[in-house]
């Protein structure tokens, strides 16, 4: 492929398979072209899952991240197989929600980013987690 690609491995490549765990994921970032200008981006994953670390069920979630891009913004195929590393990862859901955030910072050093978590119901009681970056103090 001749297409200028920017260093980014995953994009235009079909022979992927989905990571074990996040750690084991790779998350890519390309410059962000309009490094000057504040802008939103906003990504959903309405098909999000991960495992309850006590019963093992299954937890399903729509995660929304929302961010304004410093240098970098991140690659979405990559971001799509991070996500899908979580379906077979046993973790409470505000950690799954707070490890997203924290790895996205850690990549991006994004100048603010929100990431809510809005869980399936178990048991009578549905749960949405948030979290941002710098910390609001309420959100």
């Amino acid at each position: 492929m001749s297409e200028d690609k920017r260093g980014l491995t995953m994009l235009g490549t079909s022979e992927m398979s989905i990571p074990s765990s996040p750690e084991q994921a790779t998350l890519e970032k390309f410059e962000n072209i309009r490094a000057g200008r504040g802008y939103l981006i906003r990504l959903s994953c309405p098909e999000f899952s991960s495992l309850c670390p006590v019963t093992g069920q299954p937890d399903s979630a729509c995660i929304l991240i929302r961010y304004i891009p410093n240098k970098f913004c991140v690659e979405t195929k990559s971001l799509k197989y991070y996500m899908a590393s979580y379906r077979n990862t046993k973790m409470f859901n505000e950690e799954v929600v707070n490890t997203i955030l924290d790895d996205l910072v850690s990549l991006l050093d994004p100048k603010e980013i929100y990431i809510s978590g809005e869980f399936g119901a178990r048991g009578g009681i549905q749960l949405t987690c948030e979290a941002a970056y710098p910390e609001i103090e309420s959100l």
